[in-house]
């Protein structure tokens, strides 16, 4: 785990242009989430889930305008696994039950079958309704928000306050940059994505309590030298772990992107970019925060007890 032991890289000298850039990019990227929102799935919005497959293969836009003259001309089309296989997503409609959504999959379903000869098969029909899809969104919401808030007294408990909201700085980074890319390039946002951000908060986490842990040991260890200079020094001694261990789940989590299939891409698209951009942050956000909100050796040395120094004097 020592691959890169002799190197001597001055990350804390890039740390202010990456912040800078940091900013520029998480504001173009809340420019995207406040003005074109998300392409929420169907477990967020509500609605009817069509999957059906053809005998042979067929073009989404032959599909799109059957749908079209059958008077679902707002359905959402797309090849699901193969180009034989396609999902259809119909938003909810006013006055939408499951009874109802069970008729009107089955004029879909007759559409799509009298346009392709019969030659089409169903194979998955879901619904989900308007009220469970915004409960989804409030309790994804708050999922993301208590594991915040368990995060911060977390590392406080464990190292120091200046420590616990440089590590929850790097998190709100990562889940806004992951989410941002979703809202910018409109991939749809369901719950394996929601599952996938949580999991990327944990793996965020995870990277930099090791760098944390580093930086408190050298602090104890190493009696000269600056805060800037300890700091690049225990970065440099995890820089083999933290190479070694993103490098393999990021060879893992292509292998699920690039042949996984349809249903588990956006999850490994956004486990992708978060952690990739996971361990940046801990590096050049988490750390970077720690160093403008001040922190000194005597903030990690160990609190001696009363009466120690009397006991130790003969």
């Amino acid at each position: 785990m020592h691959l890169l032991k002799d190197f001597n890289i001055d990350f804390m000298g890039w740390r202010r242009p990456a912040v800078i850039a940091s900013a520029v990019v998480l504001a173009a990227l809340l420019v995207s989430i406040l003005w074109r929102g998300f392409n929420l799935g169907l477990d967020f919005t509500g609605g009817t889930l069509i999957e059906v497959g053809y005998a042979q293969p067929v073009e989404l836009m032959e599909v799109r305008a059957t749908l079209a003259e059958a008077g679902f001309g707002g359905a959402t089309v797309q090849h699901f696994g193969t180009s034989r296989e396609v999902m259809i997503r119909i938003a909810p409609q006013e006055g939408d039950e499951e009874a109802e959504s069970a008729q009107l999959s089955d004029r879909v379903f007759q559409a799509l079958r009298a346009a392709a000869g019969g030659a089409v098969e169903l194979r998955r029909v879901e619904f989900v309704g308007p009220q469970v899809g915004e409960e989804l969104r409030e309790d994804g919401g708050l999922a993301v928000l208590f594991a915040l808030a368990g995060i911060l007294v977390y590392v406080a408990l464990r190292f120091e306050w200046r420590f616990a909201v440089g590590a929850v700085v790097a998190i709100v980074h990562d889940v806004w940059f992951t989410v941002g890319i979703f809202s910018l390039f409109q991939i749809p946002f369901d719950l394996p994505v929601l599952a996938a951000v949580l999991a990327v908060i944990g793996y965020s986490l995870n990277d930099t309590i090791v760098i944390f842990d580093r930086v408190r040991e050298n602090f104890r260890k190493v009696r000269k030298g600056t805060v800037i200079e300890v700091i690049n020094q225990s970065i440099n001694e995890t820089l083999s772990r933290t190479i070694i261990t993103s490098g393999t789940t990021l060879m893992v989590l292509a292998a699920l992107f690039f042949f996984g299939g349809e249903i588990i891409h956006g999850f490994a698209l956004a486990l992708l970019i978060g952690v990739f951009v996971g361990t940046y942050s801990t590096v050049y956000v988490a750390t970077a925060a720690v160093v403008a909100l001040g922190v000194s050796r005597a903030d990690l040395m160990p609190v001696k007890k009363e009466g120690e120094e009397a006991d130790a004097l003969p």
